[in-house]
């Protein structure tokens, strides 16, 4: 029996040695946790932020209290990081945009902790009747009309829900859920287009008037609709809407300061004609500005066509090619005279001048301190591509050429944005080549250039498809035919017979009278 049971007791600890011997079971933890080191980070973040909303949300004392609201908190928050996981990646990939989404979500809150506390010392200060009107006019909505501006709009929705469900564990009222969330959503339907700061007014007065409605339907569904607590109810939910917009309009800068974010908003500023560089363009190279402004029009109708930020794309179309302004006669649609600079120039020489401008625009970008997006866009609208012309007439000149020597050193487009900015930057300039430029002639030389661009492998990179590239064509061929339109002949004016039957007119009438 002893014998047994000390086999017994042998094969055990053989089993668990097995199991959590060094060369098993830790090297397989260890394989585990190098293999999803990334998720492993992500959800550490998610369970402390778990525990900040939960030290914001509380309500009472109690470890029994506080791990409810940590759980509750973990989970809302669990579903959130699911949907962007699944809809949103690459904001997952950033843990900048990472960072400040979680920054977002524990902000709002303390936000609404902090006009709590202001807005029950107002309450109590104009002795309104006794109650809690005052929580209707918490401005919760600030963070999901952040979301909309910083993000998208399908991140705001997913954070409205999030952010509704926590305020109502910390109010303790499951009807106050259903207020948050409204008021969320009307945040950022609110600013759905917004192109202007002051947009944002707009934006809260459509919270304010929503929030007042809501208001009515919940005290109606308390019984409190003609109670003594009710217009105080209504003053707040009016408030909420104006502090929304207030808090909006100061923090708004703030975050793109800090984590170098480009808005809507920010890019409207960059198109106006008064920015150093827009009006240094016009004055130093007028032909890549009109140039600019070409391609903006195609850009912008491209990426409205396959679902790109069309804003971005004019704006970036704009900047492209400050890098010109160096040496602006250097470029064609700059010179002034029949005989090109180029002409007593070695082909190398040329293309080096040519390749040069993409870096001086970039140098330019952030001498004048332009988003990012922007830059990167200017650094990849040539991509890796060939200088044709000059590449052709170093071959005339000698058979051993390196074709590296004439091409643009990259990278290659990473955006639809910038892909669209590279097609519709060559089709422009190829088009003022064109003797007659005929509707067909136009679709013909719109399909050859882009087809170049797709053979060569200029935009492997990018996410367009040949869906896309096909709705790219059609738009930038009604543009340009709309540009290259013809127009009727008008006859010649005889000015001579004109003024004789002028002065005979006017002989007759002096005879007659």
């Amino acid at each position: 029996m002893k014998d047994m049971k000390n086999g017994i007791q042998k094969s055990s600890s053989k089993g668990l040695q097995k199991v959590f011997g060094t060369n098993s079971f830790w090297s397989k933890l260890k394989e585990y946790s190098e293999r999803h080191r990334e998720d492993i980070y992500k959800i550490a973040v998610l369970m402390a932020l778990g525990l900040v909303s939960a030290l914001i949300i509380r309500v009472g004392v109690g470890v029994d209290r506080f791990l409810g609201s940590f759980l509750i908190a973990v989970a809302i928050l669990f579903i959130f990081y699911k949907d962007i996981r699944r809809y949103k990646p690459a904001y997952l990939r950033n843990y900048k945009m990472l960072l400040l989404l979680g920054l977002l979500v524990a902000g709002t809150l303390i936000l609404g902790r902090a006009y709590e506390y202001l807005l029950s010392g107002l309450h109590r200060g104009l002795a309104f009747p006794a109650g809690n009107a005052f929580i209707y006019g918490i401005p919760i909505p600030i963070g999901a009309m952040l979301i909309k501006l910083i993000f998208d709009f399908h991140t705001s929705i997913i954070f409205s829900f999030a952010i509704s469900l926590l305020s109502g564990i910390w109010l303790n009222d499951p009807l106050y859920t259903i207020y948050v969330f409204i008021g969320s959503l009307t945040a950022a339907f609110g600013v759905a287009r917004c192109k202007k700061r002051s947009a944002l007014i707009k934006g809260g007065m459509y919270v304010s008037i929503v929030n007042v409605l809501t208001t009515g339907i919940i005290l109606l569904l308390k019984g409190s609709l003609f109670s003594q607590m009710s217009p105080s109810a209504f003053l707040f939910a009016a408030l909420s809407g104006i502090m929304v917009s207030a808090t909006v309009s100061l923090i708004l800068p703030a975050i793109e300061y800090i984590f170098g974010i480009t808005t809507d908003i920010s890019l409207v500023e960059l198109l106006d004609l008064d920015q150093p560089l827009m009006r240094n363009l016009m004055i130093t190279a007028p032909g890549t500005y009109h140039h600019s402004v070409i391609v903006g029009n195609l850009a912008e109708a491209a990426a409205e066509a396959v679902g790109a930020n069309p804003l971005l794309a004019r704006v970036t179309a704009y900047y492209h090619d400050i890098g010109k302004m160096k040496m602006p006669e250097y470029f064609v649609e700059n010179q002034t005279t029949t005989v090109s600079k180029h002409e007593k120039l070695a082909p190398h020489m040329s293309s080096m001048i040519l390749i040069s401008h993409v870096k001086e625009g970039v140098e330019l970008a952030k001498q004048y301190k332009l988003p990012s997006l922007i830059t990167d866009i200017i650094q990849q609208h040539h991509g890796t591509s060939l200088i044709t012309y000059f590449y052709q007439k170093a071959m005339e000149q000698a058979a051993d050429i390196s074709q590296e020597k004439y091409r643009y050193p990259g990278p290659k487009p990473q955006t639809r944005v910038a892909a669209i900015v590279m097609m519709a930057d060559a089709v422009e300039a190829a088009s003022r080549a064109l003797t007659d430029p005929t509707p067909a002639r136009i679709s013909a030389l719109v399909d050859r250039i882009i087809n170049n661009i797709f053979l060569d492998g200029q935009i492997d990179e990018c996410e367009l498809t040949l869906k896309d590239i096909s709705e790219i064509k059609k738009k930038f061929t009604y543009i340009l035919t709309s540009i290259f339109h013809r127009r009727i002949e008008y006859p010649e004016l005889d000015i001579k017979g004109l003024s004789h039957k002028t002065e005979k007119t006017i002989l007759t009438a002096t005879a007659g009278s």
